[in-house]
């Protein structure tokens, strides 16, 4: 009888811890992609309750091989006249096609274009916004899927997760900060966005500008820049969580990021290295964007923050120039120092070169890439410092969704 107990205690507990784990990603796929569905329901009227029930379900949580290979959100197949990519997954059927996209917001606007345009759907725009269960009741019936209790399972996510907020917040009659302002995950805190985190991130109000930052730009899961292994953190993240979750020592996560305990929580959306940066970039040198600080660049290039310093004989505390062309290799940087007119500015010759048209020569020798899993196109071009529109250009390609297996070629210098 004890022994049954046992066991029945440790599936109990199994299965809480699993539940939790559960309740952590999907709270994650909300922050990340509730902003991008208020603004679909303020472009289309596809209530953004609907769109993110429908994305947790349909990707569990962003966690599905489908939406790993493909963006594909809201398991939209190829059906008649769809001429962009497409993935083959076992659904109903063994080796279906589907749809792929170049970034979770092609998904997100792609899904509701196909709601808008279908005759299918049309009923669905005659509904209430606000009446999230008729929508769920109304998806069923036109077909969207197969499974008995779809309407149930959408309701339950909008139910359980208060998801009907942001169709009031599409409308007008709720504000962002009517969030609940934290969840509990793991005995941790990790705070919902709100509007000014929002604006921190963006430097606009505008809902959409959040989902056009890091996490459209590079994949969910850990990945690699400059051969360093790092992950996108979420504004509000305790740093804590994410050393104990990849297995950091927090003071080394510290360290790698040039952090002080202060920043123990992500401000921003950023990247956050679980490993110690290189001394130098893979590149030779980075352009600077509006809206770049230093900082900023020594985490995008994967480069020792003292290093990037060094190499421009800038302080910490300067702000770089727009067009502004910055060393991330100690050769590069020498070479410059040789060849520049001690008369003109290295800032002012970045501004001219950034005003030159870009040309591209052709290369004289080319090498084959192979796409290995969960290799994003980003990644390829920084692996063989080129340009992402370069390698689109050599291979065709309409978009950056590309497959495993899949041969690229990329020309060299």
């Amino acid at each position: 009888m004890i022994k049954k107990v046992n066991i029945l205690l440790v599936l109990a507990v199994f299965s809480y811890t699993a539940l939790k784990a559960q309740n952590a990603a999907i709270i994650q796929y909300i922050n990340t992609y509730k902003f991008l569905a208020i603004q679909e329901m303020q472009r289309t009227g596809v209530p953004a309750s609907i769109k993110l029930a429908q994305g947790i379900l349909e990707t569990q949580a962003g966690e599905s091989d489908l939406v790993k290979r493909s963006n594909n959100h809201f398991g939209i197949k190829c059906k008649t006249g769809w001429d962009g990519n497409k993935v083959y997954h076992d659904d109903d059927e063994r080796g279906e096609c589907f749809r792929a996209y170049a970034s979770a917001e092609d998904s997100y606007r792609d899904h509701s274009d196909f709601l808008k345009r279908s005759q299918r759907y049309a009923f669905l725009f005659q509904l209430n916004p606000e009446d999230y269960q008729d929508w769920a009741k109304g998806l069923k019936k036109a077909g969207y899927a197969t499974n008995p209790k779809y309407t149930q399972q959408l309701v339950k996510f909008i139910e359980t997760y208060d998801l009907q907020l942001y169709t009031l917040i599409a409308l007008g009659k709720r504000k962002m900060e009517d969030e609940q302002p934290m969840y509990a995950v793991n005995n941790n805190t990790i705070p919902v966005i709100s509007t000014a985190v929002a604006a921190q991130v963006s430097g606009s109000t505008e809902p959409e500008a959040p989902v056009k930052a890091l996490r459209l730009r590079y994949p969910e899961e850990a990945f690699r820049i400059n051969d360093t292994r790092v992950v996108v953190a979420v504004a509000g993240t305790p740093l804590l969580s994410v050393a104990e979750q990849f297995g950091v020592k927090y003071r080394h996560l510290l360290e790698f990021n040039e952090l002080s305990e202060a920043d123990d929580i992500v401000r921003k959306d950023q990247l956050i290295f679980l490993q110690r940066k290189r001394r130098q970039g893979s590149n030779p040198f980075h352009l600077v964007t509006k809206g770049e600080a230093l900082y900023d660049i020594a985490q995008e290039e994967a480069i020792r923050l003292d290093n990037l310093l060094a190499y421009n004989q800038l302080q910490g505390n300067e702000a770089p120039v727009v067009g502004q062309k910055l060393y991330l290799q100690k050769d590069a940087a020498e070479r410059a120092a040789a060849n520049a007119d001690n008369n003109i500015l290295g800032t002012e010759i970045a501004k001219v070169e950034q005003a030159l048209p870009v040309v591209n020569t052709p290369a004289t020798t080319s090498v084959k890439h192979i796409v290995q899993n969960k290799e994003t196109l980003f990644g390829i071009a920084r692996k063989y410092g080129v340009e992402v529109d370069q390698v689109r250009s050599w291979n065709r390609l309409q978009n950056d969704a590309i497959r495993s297996g899949q041969e690229l070629l990329i020309y060299k210098n």
